[in-house]
């Protein structure tokens, strides 16, 4: 019988990028610094993300310089010297691309415990083939996550967000007023052209939910959809576009006080789901079978056709096969509406 290895009392844990994929982080960090309240937690990534981890005690983040200590491929055995330094005994890599590895590869080195995430590339590549074969649920992200730490010794599962309501930004409290009917936020954009459901439709969707509902806020970012958003938001007084006007951190704070959101299959379906808020989310070339559902949402509520081109593609980068995209031109705009309406209608909030 082989001895049982102590835990490590200090981890870090690195997940850099992409922006869903470091907030897919945040349950599975909670569930460990809450089943082990006594271990050092200590994680490496982008300070824009820090706002998802709110709410974790005693979580530290790395101080990533990569301007200057930690530029460049000499600047990764900087860092690793520093996480060592710092007293580092184990490492979760959650991203295991080259610069991750290589970290976690010094640091093992080092006599540090490493463990790294299992993609499932392969079953994922089978999910997208023609014919369906091997169309069922795959590992969930979270699940992945969580066994990275499962490897090194700490037992946990992820948990879904509880329903929390943060203040609402001073900006929309001010501009907007308060609350008093149903309020819903629209994130109609994605990283790929073929996760994102086209904007004629979203338009149509946006004046249908504007009609029954006292709010409509659009979410996203970047100049060309700040100029998409204000043409949706033009329709109607009570849709608002708040994109460039707040921070991550106050975004967040928004979303927790919407009766429902709306997105692709995009970050803003991570983030509606870390603080709680039912998610509605319509889905084109990629699948909920990948493994990168919202934690906690009911799967009735992701919107999709039953194509048999779909999914071609995990994260939606491939282009569409046949070039029609019809996977979601073919979903009606009042398909949408009339669900968002009817989730809004069972929750807090009534129509």
């Amino acid at each position: 019988m082989k001895p049982v290895k102590p835990l490590p009392k200090h981890i870090l844990i690195i997940r850099l990028s992409s922006m869903g994929n470091v907030a897919m982080t945040v349950p599975v960090i909670r569930a460990l610094r809450k089943t082990y309240p006594g271990v050092k937690i200590t994680v490496l990534t982008r300070p824009f993300y820090a706002p998802f981890f709110r709410g974790i005690r005693d979580m530290r983040f790395f101080h990533l310089n990569l301007k200057v200590r930690h530029k460049g491929f000499w600047g990764l055995f900087r860092l690793a010297y520093d996480a060592k330094k710092d007293g580092v005994d184990a490492v979760a890599d959650m991203q295991d691309n080259i610069s991750s590895s290589t970290i976690r590869k010094l640091l093992e080195i080092t006599g540090c415990r490493v463990s790294h995430i299992d993609k499932g590339k392969g079953s994922k590549r089978r999910l997208c083939r023609r014919g369906h074969l091997n169309f069922h649920q795959l590992k969930t992200t979270h699940e992945r996550y969580a066994d990275t730490l499962r490897d090194l010794g700490f037992e946990v599962t992820p948990q879904p967000a509880i329903d929390m309501t943060l203040p609402v930004p001073l900006a929309i409290g001010y501009l907007h007023g308060k609350k008093s009917g149903p309020w819903v936020g629209i994130a109609p954009f994605a990283a790929h052209q073929a996760k994102i459901y086209p904007i004629e439709l979203m338009e149509r969707v946006a004046a249908i939910i504007a009609d029954k509902t006292q709010k409509v806020f659009v979410f996203g970012g970047g100049k060309e959809e700040e100029r998409l958003a204000a043409q949706i938001a033009s329709q109607r007084d009570n849709i608002i576009s708040v994109i460039g006007t707040m921070s991550l951190g106050d975004e967040l704070n928004l979303m927790s006080n919407l009766d429902v959101m709306l997105t692709m299959d995009s970050v803003a379906m991570q983030m509606g789901s870390l603080v709680g808020t039912p998610v509605i989310s319509v889905w084109g070339a990629t699948h909920p079978y990948a493994g990168f559902y919202g934690l906690g949402q009911d799967p009735e509520n992701a919107i999709q056709l039953p194509i048999e081109c779909r999914p071609c593609s995990v994260g939606g980068v491939l282009p569409c096969r046949d070039g029609s995209l019809r996977c979601l031109r073919e979903i009606p705009p009042e398909v949408i509406a009339e669900k968002v309406l009817y989730l809004c209608a069972t929750q807090k909030s009534t129509l």
